[in-house]
C-alpha cells in the first residue's frame, strides 16, 4: 500500500523550512516578489473579515491588518503558525489548518488571500470549492499562482522520474479556466515579473505570454452569487 500523503509531506516540508522562509519573508513582502500583493488586494477587496490561507509566517497577514482588515491567518505548518503568532493583535489571529477542509464556518469571510497556496495541494478544485464555502456571496478572493519558470516549481520535478511530488504544475491560465468554470468571475489580473523583464519585453504580447514571463500571476476573483 502506498503510504505517501501529499498533505503530510507538504506539512513536513514547510515545518522544516519555516525558519528559512521567515528570514526572507519581510523583505519579500516589502521589497521583493510579494510587494505588489497588498496594494493589489486593498484596491479591490472591501474592509471586513479576511482569511489568509497559506499565511506562512504571518507577515503578509500583519500587513493586511495594518491596512484596516480583520484577519485570520491559516497555515498547514505548525512551525509557521508558531512564528505567525508573534504578530497577533486584536485584529489578527492564526490557526493551523488544511485548505481542503478549513475550520471555518459557511460564508464567514468577506475576502480571502491565497498566495501560492493552491500549488501545494493535489486537489485544487476541492480547495476552490472550500474557499467558496467560507466566502460570503459576492465575496472576493485574491489568488497568486506561480509562473511556469518560478523556482518553487522545482518541487514538482520528481513526478518526471515517477516519484511522488508535493507541488502541482497548474499554470495561471489553467487556474483561471478552472475558477471560471466553477462559480468565479474574474475582476482583475496583474503579473509580478521575473527580474530582467521590462515593459519593452511585454509590448505586443498576449496575456498568456505575459503570464509565461511572470514569477507570480495575481487574480482578483468574485464568488458568483447563488440564485434562489
Amino acid at each position: 500500500m502506498n503510504s505517501f500523503s501529499w498533505d503530510q509531506e507538504s506539512k513536513r516540508s514547510w515545518d522544516l523550512n519555516a525558519e528559512s522562509w521567515h528570514s526572507n519573508s519581510k523583505n519579500m513582502w516589502l521589497h521583493g516578489s510579494r510587494k505588489e500583493i497588498v496594494p493589489f488586494f486593498t484596491k479591490y477587496v472591501p474592509k471586513g473579515l479576511i482569511a489568509d490561507l497559506g499565511c506562512g509566517d504571518g507577515f503578509g497577514s500583519s500587513l493586511l491588518s495594518k491596512n484596516g482588515y480583520e484577519v485570520i491567518g491559516m497555515d498547514i505548518s505548525d512551525n509557521m503558525v508558531k512564528l505567525a503568532r508573534n504578530y497577533e493583535n486584536d485584529n489578527l489571529t492564526f490557526v493551523q489548518g488544511n485548505i481542503l477542509k478549513t475550520p471555518f464556518e459557511d460564508r464567514q469571510f468577506k475576502g480571502i488571500l491565497a498566495i501560492n497556496s493552491l500549488e501545494w495541494t493535489e486537489r485544487p478544485l476541492i480547495a476552490l470549492n472550500e474557499i467558496k464555502r467560507i466566502l460570503t456571496n459576492n465575496g472576493y478572493g485574491c489568488f497568486g499562482i506561480l509562473g511556469p519558470t518560478a523556482k518553487p516549481r522545482i518541487n514538482s520535478f520528481p513526478r518526471l522520474e515517477e516519484k511522488e511530488a508535493i507541488c502541482n504544475t497548474m499554470m495561471p491560465w489553467e487556474f483561471e479556466k478552472l475558477a471560471i468554470r466553477h462559480g468565479w468571475e474574474k475582476v482583475a489580473e496583474t503579473n509580478v515579473y521575473k527580474r530582467g523583464v521590462t515593459e519593452q519585453h511585454l509590448e505586443g504580447l498576449s496575456n498568456e505570454l505575459k503570464q509565461a514571463l511572470s514569477f507570480i500571476t495575481l487574480f482578483i476573483l468574485k464568488k458568483v452569487e447563488l440564485k434562489g
